[in-house]
């Protein structure tokens, strides 16, 4: 498995590039809605503008969120605590830190989670 502090930073990285796209892809659908006709009730374009703006709005705030997820799991990995269980206090499998890094339960207790 690749060092943890190491799989955090990629991570982090990939989270804020795709957070600066998806910032990106935002303001062009704002700057179209400038130019476009501001009655929505009469412009066939005007429902998919507003639609793209609030699809592009929710990846936005799920790229933050992942972010947060990055940033708490950097915190757990100062703290001593990243990779155990916070549920159980056991340790998380290797194998599930690497494909999610931001990992807070063990697959036990993320399975019995739903």
């Amino acid at each position: 498995m690749q060092e943890p502090r190491l799989l955090l930073q990629e991570e982090r990285r990939q989270v804020m590039q795709r957070l600066a796209g998806l910032t990106d892809d935002y303001d062009e659908v704002v700057a179209a809605t400038l130019d476009a006709n501001q009655d929505d009730e009469h412009d066939p374009e005007g429902a998919t503008i507003a639609f793209e703006r609030s699809q592009v709005g929710a990846l936005i705030e799920q790229a933050r969120t992942h972010l947060s997820e990055v940033d708490a799991a950097v915190a757990r990995l100062e703290a001593g605590t990243y990779g155990v269980c916070e549920r159980c206090g056991r340790a998380i499998a290797p194998g599930r830190l690497e494909a999610r890094p931001t990992a807070r339960l063990c697959i036990d207790c993320a399975s019995a989670r739903r």
